[in-house]
Order: structure tokens, then C-alpha cells, then sequence
């Protein structure tokens, strides 16, 4: 069996959990003897090709005879007139808008050939209709039996592709626009992804959370929506000993500084924390379009001395920042799985989720309050900075259930997926 597989980004390169788990995924679907031909915006030449064959869409030389077919009459309503530029912290935006300046394509007798900056930059959508340019030359040249398209940035690429070749589709929601923007879609995206959920022959989601908004949102058939969870990959994983150079306890907040993530609900935690004890300060590593006003709320709050901004952390230092946290909390309001818990954990550290989290649908070993709840969540972090038994039975127990996840399993569920449509 083999798969044509659209992501937009994948490890090193990543910018959050999306690129982690097509990693995990690939290397599970490998194992299980799937071939992968994973297509990628901007390929680096330090993915790791062991999953399969990585094509680099800036290499592509798009064939301009298929640009005039029926397989674009969906394309049209994709023009926007403003920048897109969702999971992007603020100080990246100027580099990216510089970069995107030097963004250019150029033909030849080939054809077109398309330079990908495989970001989130303001040229976002161009790229996404670029991408499904090239996906329709690739899909006209390789050989496959099914479709996997990763998140509604490769949903037109995966649409061209099963148009081009006849093959089936199957798209991987990793999240909604709903749990981007709450109730405030982006009117464009929200068309994207119920373009691809209608015209995709089965729908995987990565948790029943984000399985019933597909349903209820999008009005999809629901015998075509599969709940498949994350999972989490720890091979080459080293928990090390960290020096602390202070004596006081970390509470730790890491993700995106966005709506989605919750961050003021676990700065106003923290404030009441810290009118219980002082001995604790709290960290919010990452970087997003909330930063600018988490830091203003800190410090009107008076917590400046007990409150550290790291911003966006990669590689090593996510797992240095395990390492030193005595606490992990991810409050989102809406987190249609969150990989983050499951590494925290692996690092021995407690972690308190919300129940609005897809992750909570399978841990057992850690604390779930509201995301509005801030008294309770508050108490909980207390309760794991002061009352030892607590913290070091949710640590054992849920380091004991994290090693039991396994992308080889969620794998296997993906390839029973592929073939019930394949050989039905």
C-alpha cells in the first residue's frame, strides 16, 4: 500500500504539534509497511527520510497544461485581500514580510517552478493555491493508492490530487477553525476545510472533541468521521538532570501566546497562587499575537519578579523547560488533541489540562479543570506545590501511562482506515 501524504511542515523544522505528529504517524505508518511519499511546502535535506520518500514541492516543476482543466473551478473563491497569518507569533511577522518580498517563482520550458517559504507568513493562501499546483503535477507522475492530506493548508492540494488521479482521499483534522478563532471564523478557511471534509472519503480527527465539531459545524456525515488520537514518540528522548540555579518551584505554561491556548486563564492562576505562596514563579515559553497583552496583564498585576516570558522555544529547550518545571498546565479553551501534556509527563513532570482538550479523552493520570475555572485551577496547582503525596503519585503514574502510548498503534488504526476504503 502506498500513500501520497500533503503536510506542511515536519521535523526539525516544525512550528508546533501539527509537524510532530505527521512525524509520529509517518514512522508508524512505515513500520506497518506503508509506503509514504510525503510532499512538504520547503524541504531542508535533514528530514529524516527513513518514513519514506520526501518530495520538496519548491523542486517541482509544475506542467502548465493542467492548469486550464476543471480540476480548478474550486480555486476562485481562495482570493483574499489581507494577510492570513494564523499560529505566527509578532516578532516574526516583519522577517517573514521581508522574506515574502523575496519570494519568487520562475519558468522554463518545464514549466513553472514555485519557491515555498512552507511558513505561516502574510502570503499564506498564495502558497496554499501554489501548493495544490504542484500537487496536481506530482498526482499526474507518481504512482499511489490513497491520499492523506494533513490540515486544511494541504486540504486543496489533497482535492486536485483525487481529481487528477481517481484515487481516494482521506483528510487529518488537527484542528478547526473553530479552535483557532472560537466563534470569530475566518469565513475563507472555514470554506476551505468543508471543501475538503465534503469532498474527502473519510475524515480522521484527532479526538471525539474535534470529531463532533467536524459533525456539528461542518454538517458532515458522521459515518465518514473517525476519532483517531495522538500519540507521542520518545525514541531518541533523554530525560536529563537540569541544575537549577533557584530555589524556588516552576509552574509552566507552553504553546502558542494565542485565543486558543488560554493564557490569561493561567496568568490569573497565577496570581492567586501567589497569594497563598511566594515560593514558586511561573513561565510562559512561546510566542503568539496575545504576547504583547499577556505582558501588560502581568505587570498590572504586579507579578513581574514572579513571572518569566521565554518566547518560542524549540528542540533541546522544550525539553530543558520539562526538565526544570515542577508543574505542567495547558489551560486551552478549545485543544483538539495537545501533544505537549504527554511530553511533560515523559519528563516526570505533573500536568493539569483542561477538559476542553482532546488529550483528556485518554489521560487518566492527570488533573482536568474547566479552562474558565481559574479557582480550580489555581487550587490544583497549589495542591501539586504543596502536598507531596499528590504530585508524586500523578508523576509515577502518569509517566507509567505516557510510555504507553504508541504512534505504532495509532498507526495501525490509520492503515485499517485506508484499506476499509480502499477495499470496500
Amino acid at each position: 500500500m502506498k500513500a501520497l501524504m500533503f503536510g506542511w511542515e515536519f521535523p526539525p523544522h516544525i512550528s508546533g504539534g501539527l509537524g510532530t505528529a505527521s512525524y509520529g504517524l509517518t514512522r508508524g505508518l512505515a513500520k506497518a509497511g506503508v509506503e509514504i511519499l510525503f510532499v512538504m511546502p520547503k524541504a531542508y535535506g535533514d528530514e529524516d527520510s527513513s518514513i519514506g520518500r520526501i518530495i520538496n514541492a519548491s523542486d517541482v516543476f509544475t506542467k502548465t497544461s493542467i492548469f486550464g482543466s476543471e480540476y480548478w473551478k474550486n480555486v476562485d473563491f481562495l482570493t483574499i485581500s489581507s494577510g492570513l497569518m494564523p499560529y505566527l507569533g509578532v516578532e516574526e511577522y516583519e522577517s517573514l514580510r521581508q522574506e515574502s518580498i523575496h519570494h519568487k517563482s520562475f519558468a522554463s520550458h518545464l514549466g513553472t517552478k514555485y519557491q515555498f517559504t512552507g511558513k505561516y507568513g502574510e502570503n499564506l493562501m498564495e502558497e496554499v493555491v501554489r501548493y495544490a499546483m504542484v500537487a496536481a503535477t506530482i498526482a499526474s507522475e507518481q504512482q499511489f493508492d490513497i491520499i492523506h492530506a494533513h490540515d486544511w493548508l494541504t486540504y486543496l492540494a489533497g482535492i486536485v490530487a483525487k481529481r487528477i488521479s481517481g484515487k481516494p482521499l482521506v483528510i487529518h483534522v488537527h484542528a478547526t477553525e473553530f479552535d483557532r478563532s472560537g466563534e470569530s471564523v475566518n469565513q475563507t478557511v472555514y470554506d476551505l476545510e468543508k471543501l475538503g471534509m465534503n469532498e474527502a472519503d473519510a475524515i480522521m480527527a484527532v479526538s471525539n472533541l474535534t470529531r463532533n465539531i467536524v459533525i456539528t459545524k461542518y454538517n458532515i456525515d458522521e459515518s465518514k468521521v473517525f476519532a483517531v488520537h495522538n500519540a507521542v514518540d520518545f525514541s531518541g528522548h533523554e530525560t536529563n538532570a537540569v541544575t537549577r540555579k533557584m530555589n524556588e518551584s516552576i509552574v509552566t505554561f507552553l504553546g502558542r501566546i494565542t485565543f486558543q491556548k488560554g493564557p490569561e486563564y493561567f496568568i490569573e492562576a497565577a496570581s492567586k497562587v501567589l497569594k497563598r505562596t511566594q515560593n514558586v514563579c511561573f513561565v510562559m515559553a512561546g510566542s503568539g499575537d496575545m504576547m504583547n497583552r499577556m505582558v501588560k496583564r502581568v505587570a498590572k498585576l504586579n507579578m513581574g519578579a514572579k513571572f518569566h516570558f521565554t518566547g518560542f522555544l524549540k528542540g533541546d529547550d522544550v525539553n530543558r523547560m520539562y526538565s526544570y518545571s515542577d508543574v505542567y498546565v495547558m489551560p486551552s479553551v478549545s485543544e483538539p488533541f495537545g501533544i505537549s501534556p504527554l511530553e511533560a509527563m515523559r519528563s516526570g513532570v505533573p500536568v493539569i489540562i483542561s477538559k476542553q482538550s482532546g488529550v483528556s479523552e485518554v489521560l487518566k493520570h492527570a488533573i482536568k479543570i474547566n479552562f474558565w475555572d481559574v479557582d480550580a485551577l489555581a487550587d490544583s496547582i497549589y495542591a501539586l506545590l504543596n502536598y507531596k503525596g499528590v504530585r508524586q503519585m500523578i508523576t509515577r503514574c502518569g509517566y507509567e501511562e505516557v510510555n504507553s502510548f504508541s504512534w505504532n498503534d495509532t498507526a495501525k488504526i490509520v492503515k485499517d482506515i485506508y484499506s476499509s476504503i480502499l477495499y470496500a
